[in-house]
């Protein structure tokens, strides 16, 4: 993950940086999101498909109207919808605007080769050809493809390619730079080493980057900070550690290996239902959420005994592998994700139908305020 970076510009701060208020409607989806990034932080949305995020970024880039709200970039609208209260209409063409782009294919020019792609951005914007390519081979071999400028894209391999396209993006001085799934076309192993190439250039980025995955890993080693999006809107924000210590939807919470419930707690019980409640090791009062991990169940034939526990009957509903465990898919009052070793499934006989005893200690449920 990056090192330490200045967090988004709070109300009060000067206008550095991307402020944002996304509000696009389009059928019966709307996205309402509000978005700040400071220069030099790298900000993930991480959500499912068809959350809202990919139409974030071209509401950023310009290449997505906004029914309302606004975009501002380091003091400068970029867009405004005029309307009711909201003064004069403002909308910057996106051939205009200091953002620079990386898409998921990446769409390079397959006509220009690897030089010419990346020096296309800055003879837009009005420098001199051979000014344009001597600062493509710059940046080409900041990204590791010197020996690679006079190549076109179906000569190049997808990581090749990819880094071509963020030298592209880079090459303009971007205020903004702006990632769609830009590592989501690469098999495992190119993957990995991108993700590094990429962590490096974002680290040296003046500018503020916003980063649009589904993908968990991507957004936990790239990005500063999460913006969770789900349905349009964000759903909980914050740095790695804070995000996934405490989830606050299910889709979060199946991202990070948690079971997540919420209900109302008194004490050291959390009243889930009108007969489902559990004991956690912290005391609350109010509306909370409580989570453990799937290697915190244990599960039994019969009913447990001994040191006090959560327990309850299950009905198993699934079973498949997870890494070098069996994850057990569990209904009854608790919908519940147990892992298992194989010797233990064995043991049980755990199979689709069968009833068994799940119990988890107070002690391994977190319990936080909803």
């Amino acid at each position: 993950m990056s090192g330490p970076r200045p967090a988004g510009p709070g109300p009060g701060a000067a206008a550095a940086g991307l402020d944002a208020h996304l509000v696009v409607d389009r059928g019966d989806f709307r996205l309402d999101l509000r978005l700040r990034a400071a220069p030099g932080e790298t900000v993930a949305l991480l959500g499912p498909n068809g959350a809202g995020k990919t139409t974030a970024l071209r509401a950023l880039a310009g290449l997505q109207v906004l029914t309302a709200g606004h975009i501002v970039l380091n003091g400068e609208t970029l867009d405004r919808p005029g309307g009711r209260g909201a003064g004069r209409t403002r909308r910057v063409a996106p051939e205009h605007r200091r953002i620079g782009v990386v898409f998921q294919d990446y769409l390079l020019f397959p006509h220009l080769n690897a030089v010419d792609n990346v020096a296309f951005g800055p003879r837009r914007r009005g420098m001199g050809r051979a000014e344009a390519r001597a600062l493509a081979a710059d940046w080409l071999d900041r990204v590791g493809l010197a020996e690679y400028g006079r190549r076109r894209p179906g000569q190049l391999s997808g990581g090749q390619a990819q880094r071509v396209a963020l030298a592209r993006a880079l090459a303009t001085d971007p205020a903004l730079l702006l990632l769609d799934e830009p590592l989501a076309a690469l098999d495992a192993r190119t993957r990995l080493d991108t993700r590094v190439e990429l962590h490096r250039r974002l680290a040296v980025h003046e500018g503020a980057a916003v980063l649009v995955t589904h993908d968990p890993v991507d957004a936990l080693m790239l990005a500063d900070r999460l913006v969770v999006v789900e349905e349009g809107r964000a759903v909980q924000e914050g740095d790695a550690e804070a995000v996934t210590a405490r989830p606050r939807t299910d889709y979060i919470a199946r991202l990070v290996g948690l079971n997540l419930y919420r209900g109302k707690a008194s004490g050291t019980t959390v009243q889930l239902g009108p007969e489902t409640a559990l004991t956690t090791g912290e005391a609350l009062e109010g509306e909370a959420f409580a989570a453990f991990a799937p290697s915190a169940v244990a599960l039994f034939r019969e009913e447990p005994d001994g040191s006090p526990r959560n327990t309850w009957r299950a009905t198993v509903s699934g079973v498949h592998r997870h890494g070098d465990h069996l994850r057990v898919q569990l209904d009854g009052p608790l919908r519940t994700a147990a892992d298992v070793t194989p010797a233990a499934a064995a043991h049980l006989g755990l199979e689709p139908g069968q009833t068994v005893w799940a119990a988890v200690k107070a002690t391994e449920i977190r319990a936080y305020p909803a």
